[in-house]
């Protein structure tokens, strides 16, 4: 009986890519692109695998449930949900950082008593805000976080930065680090322990030099 084919989960846009290129530097997978079309499940019949192109905080799901062996997704995203999955590796792409930024020239938002946070991040600014004594109020959105405080809907936002372009862009200021990040590769325990050869190797030939 054929081998069933791995079934990786990959975070829709950029890193997809990027996990491909590597994958392909590696001598794992013969796709170096997504392609532009619209599937959103990509057969390497070469190397027998399936990838499938999902939301980045989808990625944890599918692999934590079993619908996926493994997956790529960034550690903010996995230190926010806290999936409960095997991460055997750091991987040298994916690279951003969550920050802490507010309203050029509203230097004075660290005095608000009730303070209104902005981000898709509730968990991990709300431990941030929490060990340096903050009372604040989370207001949890999942797109165009930049113009909560430029409406007035929150008084400083949370949100991953890359370059810092789309901040200066909307006139904010990029106050504190709260983590840096980079992609992780993540295993289902279970897929680890019944393809223990397969799943193993292809750890092992990712991670080497």
């Amino acid at each position: 009986m054929a081998e069933q084919p791995l079934r990786i989960a990959l975070p829709k846009g950029r890193m997809s890519d990027e996990s491909l290129e590597y994958f392909v530097s590696k001598g794992l997978c013969s796709l170096s692109k997504t392609g532009e079309g619209r599937e959103l499940i990509l057969k390497d019949e070469k190397s027998q695998i399936d990838f499938y192109l999902i939301r980045s905080k989808d990625v944890g799901a599918y692999v934590e449930q079993g619908a996926a062996d493994l997956g790529i997704m960034g550690l903010d995203l996995l230190l926010e949900h806290r999936f409960d999955v095997y991460i055997p590796a750091a991987l040298p792409f994916g690279e951003c950082r969550l920050s802490v930024a507010f309203p050029n020239g509203q230097t004075d938002w660290y005095k608000k008593r009730d303070l209104r946070v902005a981000t898709k991040y509730p968990r991990l600014a709300t431990e941030y805000f929490f060990r340096r004594g903050f009372n604040i109020r989370i207001i949890e959105l999942y797109g165009s976080i930049e113009i909560a405080p430029l409406t007035g809907l929150s008084d400083v936002i949370v949100d991953l930065v890359s370059t810092g372009a789309t901040l200066k862009a909307n006139n904010l200021v990029e106050e504190e680090i709260i983590m840096k990040s980079t992609a992780r590769l993540i295993l289902n325990p279970s897929a680890l322990a019944l393809r223990r050869e397969r799943l193993g190797g292809f750890v092992r030939q990712l991670i080497s030099a």
